[in-house]
């Protein structure tokens, strides 16, 4: 395959994460904050309404996140098609076939996670957070918009830990939809500015080890805890975990 095809599915690639974002960030945006308050069935977070300026930063640091995102993710799905890498395609057979399918849904969440928890931890370092993660943390409330709202270096660390995983690590390529879909409906419900999950779930035996907006909600004002993505896994065990924020509306 040459360059010049690369670089269109580069440029398809980035169109298609575009209206991801726009899907599920506009949904969102509309469901939460586009309403009557009193029609909204979740528990508020943000203590003041979104306003334009922060709006704006966020969709637009989130679009050029995105064309990052798109470059090594155009490197992949080339190799793909060369049958360059660990991604599969075609019927699911078997029992252990289909068992498989989530448990390689776990294994890239799991990786997703540890790098994110790293490599976020990391760049609160005083001598990379202004050149990395700041962009992100002008959000002091953030809006479904700020899902990828990351400082363009930020973006080129975290973009490439899954397409590398892609090369070493079988996984179907209907699991691979299903983990970028899940990845951007996670980064969107956390950066929402209210709590979509509900309470006796969040405060139940499993909702107490993922991550929702509640317990991200609480990093964009303590910088020095809730480092994690999908699990409280590595907060808990790293001693960062700070819970969650309290709701100043219930439902």
């Amino acid at each position: 395959m040459s360059i010049a095809d690369t670089f269109i599915i580069y440029l398809q690639l980035t169109g298609i994460i575009w209206a991801r974002y726009f899907l599920i960030a506009g949904l969102f945006y509309f469901l939460l904050w586009g309403r009557p308050e009193e029609k909204v069935r979740a528990r508020r977070l943000a203590e003041r309404r979104p306003d334009a300026k922060t709006v704006r930063h966020e969709i637009t640091m989130s679009l050029a996140s995105s064309a990052i995102y798109a470059a090594p993710g155009a490197i992949v799905f080339a190799a793909f098609l060369n049958g360059g890498t660990a991604i599969y395609a075609g019927p699911i057979n078997g029992v252990l076939g289909w068992a498989y399918l989530p448990v390689s849904v776990v294994i890239y969440l799991l990786i997703h996670d540890a790098y994110f928890y790293w490599t976020h931890r990391a760049m609160h370092h005083p001598k990379l957070f202004r050149a990395t993660h700041l962009a992100h943390h002008r959000s002091r409330q953030p809006t479904p918009w700020a899902a990828f709202s990351f400082h363009p270096w930020e973006a080129v660390i975290s973009a490439w830990v899954l397409p590398a995983a892609a090369f070493f690590i079988p996984i179907h390529v209907g699991a691979v939809l299903f983990v970028l879909v899940f990845m951007t409906f996670c980064s969107v419900a956390n950066h929402a500015g209210w709590e979509i999950v509900p309470e006796r779930w969040l405060k139940g035996p499993l909702g107490a080890h993922f991550i929702s907006a509640s317990h991200h909600n609480v990093h964009h004002t303590n910088y020095s805890a809730n480092y994690g993505l999908y699990f409280r896994f590595w907060d808990r065990l790293m001693k960062t975990d700070r819970g969650v924020a309290e709701p100043i509306r219930a439902k």
